[in-house]
């Protein structure tokens, strides 16, 4: 340790009783982590990190839909959505968080409810945030006009999640394997219970557990921590401690004595089989074990199953998951299948899998392959201070947010026999919820243990040593300009590195490998994914799960992807393993080993994807509005084929038709951006030594996107059994983003839909109407070609149809007509130019926004002007551009929906 570390080390211990003193008590200190407790019960946690050059403050309230009593169903899920509507300091909470150009949101569990807001790192921001979570823990309306208003917005997310087979399967298994327990029920709540909830209830149900004694404050980034205590001391230390005792949750699953079935009989074109059996808390010693077993039978391609269902053809796909809930909970398997294959032959290999277990135990191998990936998903997540902040929820609604290192603690000790116990403790057959009933002379059931007490687990516990923090680095264009080495191989490839320390050591890189020609790529969509998708499946020196096993041992992520004569890689690792990780990059680039088996593994999971979208409302909607928008003719790279057309291609498409579109590809034409913590001079001469002499063997030439004029169209899509419709609406534009109006409708669109809760749309459609969940707009402009389009699309009640409809074209209407009012521009702007702060901020968008720059022969200066241009618009300038370009008369709506149903539903009188 240097002498200026030491004596900011012993500056930090002397700072402790100050900031005691000032109504906040230090309790404890993990790897960065400093909790500490105000005297109203409130509990803090802040995590210091300079090199984010942003906050985030998240807020957990340890009630979930775990806490719901008897018609109170999706309760805390509502309360979720009302503490949006305002308080009287905070009366419009949407335009606020636009404002400050805040990503926010919240989310509802079985155990937790947490609310957050990443924004850029200022006293201003953190001292707003701050305030505003305070004064909605207590002060929020809660009010039945917003109630009526949200209620049917919920009610829409409810029918959503009604589309969604496997989100429905996963509902019924878990409401027959808990017989008492509230996690068999949905958190979003049952319908009558959303329609009907009273106004007083939900009143009382907030003020009960929307207290600072029953919160977890986490505040983590580019924070001063004093001057964050003290902020969080003014802003929380008022609210008192309340009088009422919180009564425990005491409802304990009995234990399973015998299995059970569940059937869903829906439209739809994919078979799902999901197995679950009791599990131990997530608090518990065999917790560890539970999610090893998980990754040991599931995971791809060496999980058990995937080799018993998913090699031989039976499934599509497998999945497997352990859920460490506060209280016991589910262990799961599960399998997808295409119509044809046989759902009782894979039930009946995933039961013998399962049971195979007792003759042939796991083995080390296995166990250290997900030990390797866990500790690499823990270390990269240690990384993010903005991640792990959201992270801890989970821990915290457990008992103490000190679980997360525990459990990374557990896993490195964790031995194939601990696995291998709880595999036969708890996955035996009158545990589990399935499909069929099969009756047993003795009973062999499994007990659950109890969930341990938190505090005795991690009483006196330290942790590991907190990591290396990075450099404070401002995300401006300037600053980031001044720091990027820009370079161009030999070979043709553009270079652009960004070094800067970052915590952790973290790096992260992105390649775009351009190649083909619009005739060259004729009729190869279907070859092109799968050439991309072929490459992580197996080099010539290594074999799939060798080259998943060295990327777990490096701490790396590799992603590989493409389509429209572009392959892209990203990598997501630290300093010392970048160098191997783009050395094996470039192996699985260059010299694939095209498996046989792996290409027809893929051609099933592609096929299962597409018939899975084939009754989507989303995806039957989005096609028919593409198709009519860019009427490009079949074969051609830019064609949107219907699901029909791609289960045809998908079938029809040969091993060697990926390996002639991959003998396509080199790094003549390209861009490579490495952006984090990596010697320049190193990662740019191996650069050099890996793809520099690459080259690219066939004529490579941009496939254009020339602009469209198209009739406007209305047009319904009948998708039957779907309790949620979805409505695509817009209109090409003839624009570029170099375009003089491109500034104006930029924000002019951000106004309209692109805002969080605030945006025109969305206070109309969702916050007044309550007709959708989700609603918004948003406008596209390519730098090379003149072809741009304004497009709407929001989710709603098929029998809302008409209104949403109306609802949208008068919204659109009235800001062509009226404008935008002066202090709704002005807060837009504050609020879209901190929103580009925070985006530059997340090294892995950096990375993309450098090499799509370096495409098209731009630099950071460009979005620096772009910047200006916006913060110096005008309210005539904005509604001028906006009425040059968008016509509603010219706009194409697409409905996809039951409207049939919802049509017969409405025919019929009542009683």
């Amino acid at each position: 340790m240097t002498r200026q570390l030491r004596i900011a080390a012993l500056l930090a211990a002397l700072a402790t009783p100050a900031l005691a003193l000032k109504g906040a008590e230090r309790v404890t200190s993990v790897e960065g982590i400093t909790e500490y407790k105000l005297p109203n019960g409130l509990r803090v946690l802040l995590f210091p990190d300079p090199t984010k050059q942003t906050v985030t403050v998240n807020i957990t309230y340890l009630v979930g839909s775990r806490h719901e009593a008897y018609g109170e169903t999706g309760m805390a899920h509502l309360l979720e959505h009302l503490v949006f509507k305002g308080t009287p300091k905070h009366p419009d909470i949407p335009q606020e968080l636009t404002s400050h150009g805040a990503r926010p949101n919240g989310t509802t569990s079985f155990d937790r409810t947490n609310y957050f807001e990443t924004f850029q790192s200022t006293d201003e921001n953190l001292r707003w945030a701050l305030d505003l979570e305070a004064d909605r823990m207590v002060n929020s309306f809660i009010a039945k006009k917003d109630l009526e208003s949200e209620m049917t917005v919920v009610r829409n997310e409810f029918e959503r999640g009604e589309n969604e087979p496997q989100r429905v399967l996963l509902q019924r298994v878990l409401s027959t394997a808990f017989l008492w327990h509230n996690y068999g029920k949905s958190t979003i709540g049952a319908r009558s219970d959303i329609e009907n909830v009273p106004i007083d209830r939900l009143q009382a149900f907030y003020r009960r557990y929307y207290q600072p004694d029953n919160a977890v404050l986490t505040v983590a980034g580019k924070i001063d921590e004093e001057k964050a205590l003290a902020m969080i001391v003014a802003a929380f230390g008022p609210i008192p401690r309340p009088e009422r005792k919180l009564i425990p949750t005491y409802t304990a699953e009995p234990t399973q004595d015998g299995e059970r079935a569940v059937t869903l009989r829906r439209v739809g074109d994919v078979q799902l089989l999901l197995s679950a059996w009791h599990a131990p808390s997530g608090l518990h010693a065999d917790a560890a074990a539970l999610d090893v077993l998980s990754f040991v039978l599931a995971n791809e391609p060496a999980g058990r199953l995937h080799k018993a269902l998913v090699e031989t053809k039976k499934a599509s796909s497998v999945f497997g998951r352990f859920w460490p809930l506060t209280e016991p909970g589910v262990f799961m398997l599960g399998a997808e299948l295409r119509r044809e294959m046989s759902l009782d032959e894979a039930r009946k290999i995933l039961s013998q899998t399962v049971e195979g277990l007792a003759k042939q135990p796991v083995a080390g191998e296995e166990v250290e392959r997900a030990r390797t990936r866990g500790l690499k998903n823990y270390a990269l997540a240690l990384n993010h201070s903005d991640r792990v902040g959201l992270a801890l929820s989970e821990h915290i609604a457990k008992g103490d947010w000190r679980l997360f290192f525990l459990q990374r603690d557990r896993l490195r000790k964790l031995t194939p026999a601990d696995v291998q116990r709880a595999a036969l403790a708890y996955l035996k057959p009158s545990n589990r919820t399935e499909g069929v009933f099969i009756p047993e002379a003795k009973a062999d059931r499994s007990e659950i243990p109890a969930s341990p007490d938190a505090a005795r687990l991690l009483a006196g516990y330290k942790g590991d040593a907190a990591l290396a923090a990075g450099e404070a680095f401002d995300p401006s264009t300037a600053n980031i300009e001044s720091r990027v080495r820009r370079s161009r191989l030999d070979g043709g490839l553009q270079v652009a590195l960004l070094s800067k320390k970052t915590r952790g050591g973290t790096v992260v890189a992105a390649l775009h490998l351009r190649y083909g020609d619009e005739k060259s790529l004729h009729g190869k969509s279907a070859a092109a994914d799968m050439a991309a998708d072929m490459l992580l499946r197996g080099s010539e020196s290594k074999t799939r799960q060798q080259i998943q096993d060295e990327l777990d041992k490096l701490k790396a992520r590799l992603s590989i992807g493409g389509g429209d004569g572009v392959l892209s890689a990203r990598i997501e690792t630290v300093r010392a393993s970048l160098p191997a990780t783009l050395r094996l990059m470039a192996e699985v680039l260059q010299k694939p080993s095209w498996p046989a088996d792996q290409f027809e593994e893929l051609r099933q999971q592609n096929l299962a994807g597409i018939e899975e979208r084939r009754n989507d409302p989303g995806s039957l909607a989005s096609t028919a509005f593409g198709r009519h928008q860019q009427p490009f003719p079949k074969g051609d790279p830019r064609y949107v084929a219907t699901p029909d057309e791609l289960v045809e291609e998908y079938k029809a498409v040969r091993l060697d038709d990926a390996k002639g579109v991959q003998a396509m590809v080199g790094a003549s034409h390209g861009e490579l951006s490495v952006v984090g913590d990596f010697d320049a001079g190193e990662i740019g001469a191996l650069a050099a030594e890996l793809l520099g002499g690459w080259k690219t063997p066939a004529p490579y030439q941009r496939i254009p996107y020339p602009f469209h004029v198209v009739p406007a169209m209305q047009k319904r899509i009948e998708a039957p059994d779907k309790a949620n419709a979805v409505l695509v609406a817009g209109l090409n534009l003839k624009l570029r983003d170099d375009h003089a109006d491109y500034p104006a409708l930029t924000l002019g669109n951000y106004m309209l839909g692109g805002g969080f809760l605030n945006s025109r749309l969305a206070t109309r459609i969702r916050r007044k109407d309550g007709l959708s969940y989700g609603v918004g707009s948003r406008l596209n402009a390519r730098p090379l070609d003149e072809s741009g389009a304004f497009q709407a699309s929001a989710i709603f009640a098929p029998q809302n149809s008409a209104r949403l409809e109306k609802a949208f074209r008068e919204e659109l209407e009235r800001a062509l007509k009226d404008g935008f009012g002066e202090t709704e521009i002005r807060e837009a702007k504050a609020g879209w130019l901190q929103s580009r702060q925070v985006a530059r901020a997340q090294d892995a968008g950096l990375a993309g926004t450098l090499a799509g720059h370096m495409f098209v022969g731009r630099t950071l200066a460009w979005d620096g002007e772009l910047e200006k241009k916006v913060a110096a618009l005008t309210a005539e300038q904005i509604a001028e551009a906006m009425r040059r370009h968008i016509d509603p008369a010219r706009i194409t709506i697409v409905q996809a929906g039951d409207f049939a149903k919802a049509a017969a539903a409405v025919a019929v009188p009542a009683n």
